[in-house]
């Protein structure tokens, strides 16, 4: 049986590695913010989100696909939690029955094997009716394939036959062997017979002759003897044990899957329920396909930010269809990095399948998402900040692909601002001639405007808003870039208007 919700044609691959550049991807976009609130501290959720988020899907079929079972998850959410409980349940009874399954003797290997495969026959009769009596409420294409399977591979027969034969092995009529002679009158070919008489009815067995049969006893002391008759019996038993502990070992990997790919699920219906607290909008965003250039959203905002303050932030809105490059200037502390994350989150959102934060959004799909933002100074002193700011982005164009998406925050600016603008400009030109779409957060001027001057109908130019108080309203409009920054408005705020005005008089001004 397979699970198949995350995927149209395979089971999700937990143990795939990582891309590189992802403990950055991390870091800059505060990704852990977002899947915390997702997990609610449980370890193995968390686990899994962070790996499906930076799995990103290529196919914009496969991404609807997975916005279909999403949706069906959101109208049916008590439901998927008790699929989930019961995808649980083999965890918090290890304990309880796979000790023996490690054991040596055969026997103890299929005692154990019979008491887990009567524990996963009860989780496949509370799955059958969960699929029986809820599985119409799905319409998606991996649920409706998924209680297909269910009902047609769990149907009542067969799940008769399975407790009738765990019945049989528990042996409580004793257990009928064969076997043959070898050399030196060893026993050799031990196999497990059925009883001759299982299938017969009352009528028959007492009408029937018997074969005529020989025994002998074992003394109760006779602990040597009693060995030899289990070691007997447990070369019988080898193969049936084997072959049951192999079902059990199947039916654990089902129940292991469902409960990987579920907890994705999981995590979005409750990071849905955080959301829907805070009032904020939620959308599935419109897919288009890599070698096109779209990207619009409506009230799109930092989903961490709002998890973190707890409260409504500030949205914006964009036009970029068309667009390889945007580049986002104006005020300090304006939103401007802010925007940045909440594009980079966005992104990730869309091509897990989720939803994403805004009213409306749509964007084409990206061979990869990477961050080039701003590092504090290396206190090992191994290497200048321009320098660790040119390493990174040499391992980052190391891993790039056409069409994929590169965010940049306050990069190149540890230098002055001809030869920062002129590596900005140069790098900036380089990675659009890979037709890698760009963004960009910059109070490089000389660059800005460089790029203003030179590519205007194919960039979009975005400013941080600033009302003529110094209020800012943490939304960005288009707009040419400003020399300025206002960086006395943060002055202003933190010494007050006397150690402002100090300051101008003491540069002359």
């Amino acid at each position: 049986m397979n699970v198949f919700l995350l995927y149209r044609d395979r089971d999700f691959d937990p143990q795939a590695p990582l891309t590189p550049g992802d403990q950055a991807l991390i870091q800059d976009l505060e990704l852990e913010t977002l899947i915390a609130a997702m997990a609610r501290g449980d370890v193995f959720l968390a686990d899994v989100i962070r790996k499906v988020m930076l799995s990103s899907l290529m196919n914009a079929d496969a991404i609807r696909y997975r916005q279909d079972v999403l949706r069906d998850c959101m109208r049916n959410p008590d439901v998927i939690r008790t699929i989930y409980d019961l995808s649980i349940k083999p965890i918090e009874n290890r304990k309880k029955f796979f000790f023996g399954v490690f054991s040596r003797f055969p026997s103890s290997i299929l005692y154990s094997s019979v008491q887990i495969m009567q524990m996963f026959l009860e989780l496949l009769r509370r799955l059958r009716n969960i699929a029986d009596n809820t599985g119409k409420l799905f319409t998606s294409e991996g649920f409706v394939r998924f209680f297909a399977m269910v009902r047609r591979e769990l149907d009542d027969d067969y799940l008769e036959r399975v407790q009738q034969h765990l019945r049989d092995l528990q042996f409580r009529h004793g257990v009928l062997l064969s076997a043959e002679l070898g050399l030196g009158n060893e026993g050799v070919n031990y196999t497990l017979r059925k009883p001759n008489d299982q299938d017969r009815g009352w009528f028959q067995a007492l009408f029937t002759s018997r074969s005529p049969t020989y025994s002998f006893s074992i003394a109760d002391r006779d602990e040597s003897g009693a060995r030899t008759l289990s070691e007997l019996q447990d070369r019988g038993l080898n193969r049936v044990a084997n072959a049951l502990a192999q079902s059990a070992d199947h039916m654990q990997s089902f129940f292991a899957m469902l409960r990987t790919e579920l907890a994705f699920y999981l995590g979005c219906l409750n990071l849905h329920a955080r959301l829907r607290d805070l009032s904020e909008p939620i959308c599935f965003p419109a897919v288009a396909e890599p070698e096109e250039r779209r990207h619009t959203a409506r009230g799109l905002y930092d989903v961490s930010l709002a998890l973190h303050m707890q409260q409504t932030v500030a949205g914006n809105d964009l036009n970029a269809d068309g667009k390889e490059l945007i580049i986002v200037t104006g005020a300090n502390q304006g939103g401007k990095s802010t925007f940045l994350r909440s594009i980079g989150l966005a992104q990730l959102m869309m091509q897990s399948g989720m939803f994403v934060p805004a009213e409306a959004f749509c964007a084409n799909l990206c061979r990869g998402v990477f961050t080039h933002y701003r590092r504090e100074e290396d206190k090992m002193m191994k290497s200048g900040k321009l320098d660790e700011e040119l390493a990174r982005m040499s391992d980052i164009a190391d891993n790039m692909h056409q069409n994929a998406l590169i965010l940049f925050n306050e990069s190149f600016a540890a230098t002055n601002e001809r030869e920062g603008s002129e590596i900005a400009a140069q790098i900036v030109r380089a990675l659009l001639e890979r037709q890698i779409k760009v963004v960009f957060v910059t109070h490089l001027y000389e660059f800005a405007r460089r790029e203003h001057e030179r590519r205007r109908a194919e960039t979009l130019f975005l400013r941080a808003e600033r009302q003529p108080d110094g209020t800012r309203t943490f939304r960005l409009t288009e707009g040419a870039p400003l020399q300025t920054s206002y960086g006395d408005d943060l002055y202003r705020r933190i010494f007050g208007e006397e150690g402002c005005i100090r300051l101008e008089a003491q540069a002359g001004i």
